[in-house]
């Protein structure tokens, strides 16, 4: 699953561009049934006599040497009918054994899905494209059957015209978290920043994501999310992740990473939760907590609370011209698109 949010210098933007492909998926299927059988010994040339004969018997008598034989099942004719009425007749000893067809498995349907199950926005939120001036937002579901990113988008906050916020949120184990922090992070956030001074800002922002982890464990949910954030304010950018959504800001047309993926990989990051009691371990791959989550800090996660962090790493810049465009993203983006 990927989310994005594209914010531009320039009305013009369209999020319905060729950001996302997808292949669509083909299943075959045949309704035809064929039975493999196996014979072990060669059919003889020589002429023996047998006590009872059968058209099936001359075809095995006819078949090739090999030891495969597909046979395909034929409606019964009234060739083979009369054969069979005929040789029943001339052969009373022999005996016509039939094939039972074996008794039918009636097997009850559940579902077989572990994760937390779809509320109906997330089933219905499989596509998401919006735009407007200045900024732009499209949202695709991957390969995974729920959509479990969400996004924030604002503009002219609280009376303030150059006042604006804009958030990406990365669900795992459901979309409870992601959900809870689009709702609620924007509003913790600007109450943080409101009622401190601008050179504190970081300070502000640090505690909005963390008041938002704390209210959405008081609750009765579980999951986790990923965040990125874009604060602007008077003229300056201030964004924040925690996980490993990612901002990109466009430079005189040349890209510049803002923000740094918290993993376990990070020495810095394995080193914090190491010394907390936790452990990193390679799986298949890729490194995670305990054995379980591959990401090292957002929001949620209760089981892991000890080890994963809420504090997100923030980034103050100036708003210059030659700053073109800005994207907020998850790593459906990055790492798959």
């Amino acid at each position: 699953m990927s989310c994005s949010v594209a914010v531009s210098n320039s009305p013009v933007f369209s999020p319905s561009s060729s950001l996302f492909c997808s292949k669509p998926s083909i299943i075959s299927s045949s309704p035809e049934s064929l039975s493999l059988s196996l014979s072990h010994l060669k059919p003889s040339n020589s002429s023996t006599s047998s006590s009872c004969s059968s058209p099936s018997a001359a075809a095995a008598s006819s078949s090739p040497s090999s030891p495969f034989r597909l046979r395909l099942p034929k409606p019964p004719t009234a060739f083979s009918a009369s054969s069979a009425a005929s040789a029943s007749s001339t052969s009373p000893n022999c005996t016509v054994l039939k094939r039972k067809r074996p008794a039918r498995l009636d097997i009850p349907v559940s579902s077989l899905t572990f994760a937390v199950p779809p509320t109906p926005s997330v089933a219905a939120r499989d596509v998401v494209e919006a735009e407007e001036d200045g900024f732009g937002v499209s949202c695709k579901r991957g390969r995974r059957e729920y959509m479990e990113d969400r996004y924030t988008a604002g503009d002219n906050l609280r009376g303030e015209h150059k006042l604006a916020f804009f958030g990406i949120f990365d669900g795992h184990g459901g979309a409870k978290a992601a959900e809870f922090a689009a709702s609620n992070l924007e509003k913790n956030v600007l109450d943080e920043v409101i009622v401190r001074d601008e050179d504190n800002v970081e300070e502000a922002v640090k505690r909005g994501y963390l008041n938002t982890d704390s209210d959405f464990l008081k609750e009765d949910l579980h999951g986790g999310s990923c965040c990125v954030t874009a604060l602007i304010r008077n003229g300056n950018l201030i964004v924040s992740n925690a996980g490993d959504c990612r901002a990109v800001i466009s430079r005189g047309g040349v890209a510049e990473a803002l923000t740094s993926d918290h993993r376990p990989s990070r020495e810095d990051e394995r080193d914090r939760i190491e010394n907390l009691g936790g452990y990193v371990d390679l799986c298949r791959g890729v490194w995670r907590i305990q054995g379980s989550l591959a990401v090292s800090r957002g929001i949620g996660d209760r089981h892991l609370k000890q080890w994963v962090t809420a504090e997100p790493e923030t980034k103050v810049l100036r708003i210059e011209p030659e700053h073109d465009l800005l994207i907020l993203a998850s790593d459906g983006l990055w790492d798959k698109v």
